[in-house]
């Protein structure tokens, strides 16, 4: 499916290349470098650019273009998402996922992609799946890396790897169980000039920090779910029950990770949490005023 990676910094050098298939030539990003002149906006470049023999899909996270080399004709969007995740996984290891976290930390970076996608196709993608498969780099581990010649990359196959819930560990084990879940909207409103909305929805997301001992399994309702509309899940949720109870059942991965996104639209009635108030003054005589 994916041929190649290419991340491209804000000045348009490829620091980094990945190819899986075949080695595919820098040359193709040129059609990349044409969309991005003609765009006003760096986030103006189209996400998906055809090529004669190629297709260029690219995400801009922390001022790096993520550019796949696609040959075959796929679902952009699976794309799309699988690169926000190798974005996530970077952030996840090295607290940060800038130009210089990763040319410092380039050898985890080239693991991380080869676990991360097998032949060109998402195999591994979970954190805690990978963290088995390649320890997160520390001072001391990068030591003894550099003295003894070894790697990061684990002796054993995780023990997920192999169950039907590959996003969840086995043997896990915990003093204090515990579960948090934050709820983050953002709402886009416009108001008239007497306070009144005229218009306002919310994208929200759920994220999760679960450190429960064993295979929990989890329910998750809400009071009234038919306000969700556009929601994405992650894989642990079974997406069955919710069609017919609207219900999250799931059992969840160890650690941080985003349960769902959902979208609220402006057909229902949404709350502004903050009320504004403005007022416009001008000075008599001259053209400057005053905005509170």
């Amino acid at each position: 499916m994916i041929h190649s990676l290419f991340l491209i910094n804000a000045s348009g050098d490829i620091f980094l290349e990945k190819h899986w298939k075949s080695v595919v030539s820098r040359s193709v990003c040129d059609y990349f470098f044409e969309a991005q002149e003609r765009a006003t906006e760096p986030e103006n470049v189209p996400p998906v650019i055809p090529t004669p023999h190629h297709y260029l899909i690219s995400v801009l996270r922390h001022r790096i273009y993520f550019v796949a080399v696609i040959q075959s004709e796929v679902p952009p969007l699976f794309v799309i998402e699988f690169l926000h995740r190798v974005v996530d996984t970077f952030q996840d290891y090295f607290g940060v996922c800038t130009e210089a976290a990763i040319k410092d930390n380039v050898v985890v970076v080239y693991e991380l992609l080869e676990e991360m996608l097998d032949n060109g196709f998402p195999l591994a993608t979970e954190s805690n799946i990978l963290k088995e498969l390649i320890k997160p780099p520390t001072i001391l581990r990068t030591m003894v890396n550099t003295i003894t010649g070894s790697t990061n990359v684990g002796e054993q196959l995780p023990t997920g790897q192999l169950s039907v819930v590959p996003w969840r560990r086995t043997g896990v084990k915990y003093t204090n169980n515990e579960a948090y879940f934050d709820v983050v909207e953002e709402i886009d409103a416009i108001i008239d000039k007497s306070g009144s909305t005229i218009t306002a929805e919310i994208q929200g997301v759920i994220d999760a920090c679960v450190k429960l001992t064993g295979m929990p399994d989890l329910t998750l309702s809400f009071m009234n779910p038919r306000l969700l509309d556009d929601v994405s899940f992650h894989p642990c949720v079974r997406f069955k029950r919710w069609e017919a109870e609207r219900i999250l059942s799931f059992i969840p991965p160890d650690g941080n990770f985003r349960l769902l996104s959902y979208h609220v639209s402006s057909q229902n009635l949404v709350a502004i949490p903050v009320y504004i108030k403005h007022n416009i003054t001008f000075r008599e005589g001259s053209s400057q005023g005053r905005f509170d």
